[in-house]
This record gives C-alpha cells, sequence and structure tokens, in this order.
C-alpha cells in the first residue's frame, strides 16, 4: 500500500508537528508533502529529506519563516501535490492540509486540529494582529479571506474521515463542515515528567507569548498578588508588554526562554500551573498533570477534556483579572485535598502510546 503523509508546514516545533512526528513513526514507508519545510526541523521529526516534496512556496523569499504572507496562495498550493498514485492519505490540517486533491479509489483520512482558523472563528483577530482592518491592503485580506471560506467548504469533501483533537473541535468540524468526527487525543511526552509530590511556594505558567495565550492576564492578575510568587518561562512577540506589566513586582519572575530540562524542573515543583487560554486541546497543562502540578485552567475548551474539576485542577469562568486572582485563592483553601498520584494518573491516558494505538486502530478497521 502506498502511503502519503500531508502537513500544512513544517517550520517549526508545535503540537501539530509532534502529532505529525508519531504519524509518520507508525507509517515511515510514506512520503511527505508540505507547503515548506526547514530542514532542522525534519532533523527533530526524525524524517530523511528526501522523503519530502514542498510546494512552490519553498522557493518564495523569506518562505520558511514568513510563509504566512503567502496565505492568498495555500489552496493552489496545496492542490499542486500529484497524489493520484497513492492509496491511502493521511493529513494533519489546520489549514489547508486536508484540501490535497484524491480520487475516488483513495481513502483519507484528516487528523484535524481546527477548521481554518483564519478563516473562521479567529478571522476579526487576524486582521487586527496583522493591522489589516481598514484601506486597500485590508479589503484584499477580507477577499482572500472569503474566497479561503469557499475553498475550504468546497475541499473538505475530498476528506472521507475526520478525526478531532478533541471534543471541543469535534463540535466546530460539526458546525463548520457538517461532517462527524471521531476524536483521538494529541500524543504527550507524560513520561518525560516525574511526578515530584514536594512542591514548592510558587506558582508556573509557560507559553509562547502571543495575544490569544493571555500570559499578560496572567501576570497582571498576580501583580495584584503580591504575597503570591509566580514563575514565567516562555518569548515572543508579547514578551516586552509582559515584561513592562511585571516591572516593580518583585513576586513575578520572567525567565525568558528556557531548555526543556529547566521548563520541567519548574513544572514538577510548582504548587500550580497557571493557564489561561481556550486551546482546542491544550497540551502544557496535560505536561503538568503528569508532573502532578494541579492545574488552574479558564473553564473553556479543551481544558474541559483534560482537567478534572477538584480533583486535578480547578476552574475559572473568564479571562479576567478578578477571576483568576478568585481561582487562585480558592485554589489555595483546597490545595491540601489534591491526590498528586492521581493527578500524574489523569494525564498518562494522554500518552504517546494511547495515541499511537488510537490512530492506527482507527485507520486500520476502515481500510480493511
Amino acid at each position: 500500500m502506498k502511503i502519503a503523509l500531508i502537513q500544512d508546514w513544517l517550520t517549526e516545533m508545535g503540537g501539530a508537528e509532534k502529532v505529525f512526528k508519531e504519524i509518520y513513526k507508525l507509517y515511515p514507508n510514506a512520503d511527505v508533502f508540505t507547503l515548506v519545510y526547514n530542514k532542522d526541523i525534519l532533523q527533530k521529526l526524525e524524517i530523511p529529506e528526501n522523503k519530502v516534496t514542498a510546494s512552490f512556496i519553498q522557493n518564495f523569499p523569506f518562505a520558511k519563516k514568513k510563509y504566512r504572507n503567502y496565505l492568498p496562495l495555500f489552496s493552489l498550493a496545496i492542490e499542486t501535490f500529484d497524489l493520484s498514485s497513492y492509496d491511502l492519505i493521511i493529513s494533519s490540517s489546520y489549514c489547508v492540509a486536508k484540501g490535497v486533491l484524491t480520487h475516488s479509489r483513495q481513502k483519507h483520512f484528516c487528523y484535524c486540529h481546527s477548521p481554518v482558523r483564519y478563516a473562521w472563528d479567529l478571522h476579526h483577530q487576524y486582521l487586527k494582529e496583522a493591522k489589516l482592518e481598514k484601506g486597500i491592503k485590508g479589503f484584499l485580506a477580507k477577499y482572500f479571506l472569503h474566497k479561503l471560506r469557499i475553498w475550504d467548504i468546497i475541499s473538505l469533501n475530498r476528506v472521507n474521515y475526520f478525526i478531532s483533537n478533541s471534543n471541543y473541535i469535534g463540535e466546530r468540524i460539526k458546525k463548520v463542515y457538517n461532517r462527524d468526527s471521531v476524536t483521538i487525543y494529541p500524543p504527550v511526552n507524560v513520561h518525560d515528567f516525574e511526578c515530584n509530590i514536594k512542591k514548592e511556594n510558587f506558582y508556573f505558567t509557560c507559553s509562547r507569548m502571543v495575544p490569544y495565550k493571555k500570559i499578560d492576564l496572567i501576570v497582571e492578575s498576580f501583580s495584584k498578588m503580591p504575597d503570591k510568587k509566580l514563575i514565567v518561562i516562555g518569548t515572543g512577540p508579547d514578551y516586552e508588554k509582559i515584561k513592562n506589566i511585571a516591572k516593580g513586582h518583585a513576586n513575578i519572575e520572567l525567565l525568558g526562554y528556557q531548555p526543556f530540562s529547566v521548563l520541567k524542573d519548574y513544572m514538577q515543583r510548582a504548587k500550580a500551573f497557571v493557564f489561561a487560554a481556550e486551546e482546542d486541546f491544550g497540551i502544557v497543562p496535560v505536561e503538568a498533570q503528569a508532573a502532578g502540578t494541579p492545574v488552574i485552567a479558564y473553564r473553556k475548551g479543551g481544558s474541559l477534556e483534560t482537567v478534572v474539576e477538584n480533583k486535578t485542577g480547578v476552574f475559572f469562568d473568564s479571562q479576567s483579572v478578578e477571576a483568576i486572582i478568585n481561582a487562585v485563592e480558592y485554589f489555595e483553601k483546597i490545595s491540601s485535598n489534591f491526590n498528586l498520584n492521581n493527578i500524574r494518573e489523569n494525564a498518562e491516558q494522554f500518552s504517546v502510546k494511547n495515541f499511537s494505538d488510537s490512530i492506527k486502530s482507527y485507520i486500520d478497521s476502515k481500510i480493511k
């Protein structure tokens, strides 16, 4: 059986790339197709470069770093791949990967991280952050996103089976595409962490510092709680903004980028991990639980499927300073009730092995 694996892009390591790595391990003889890639990422994914075919975007100026500038060409680029000789196609998609051209004798499984976020639920946020709300550039951006939405709906019929990375995304697939899906949670390297029952008196958060991660909100909240220490790891476009919020508050320590060994150490020693983003799934809260660390999370998105209220963490109902402060205070009142070994046990259901076994079993059941 000839197999093709499709990924939107392979330019940096993130949750989608970790999923793709495990899928490739299941099908190491498959050929890989992607819009654009970086060689160092292929090395991290353990994918030989001679197995990878990139689109014409690979040859464009600055494409490996600023590939999003070529968004209007993504749908055209993904359709240029000739997959007519393949029997099984597996796409890992949160943009256009699901839109590869297929024929009736092929089986196409799409592991959907999300319907195209630029075109649907993050449409207005994308335009605002890119400063494309007004003017000629704004008009063109809105026009291309409109065309992308139309293409996105047309191309969904090229997929035989949708797999969602959470029930939350499964609901979005149903709403946007009117298609059913089966949920298989992404692989989390839970065995990279040890359950540390000796917790220290500080809170912890880590993330790429971009607006939707709400690290600024967490830092602002702890600036109002001078008696509670917060350690923050991560960098990104919002770093300077967050640094200014933390300025003058001795209880908040920003460490910037740190290697995994340092992140792991803080994760395992923290009394709780604070998570304010609305994520499709959210790998980091699961990693926190793998370390036996309770999670204080926003009550929306994938966190509702990974955090068990009052058993592995607590929730807050709005992305606001007041809500986070109240959640921290509530956590401190009940913190002695948490069984840290049970928190670790909850994380183990999201292991790499469970993911690989579930994906392989599901695909095998449909291609027999």
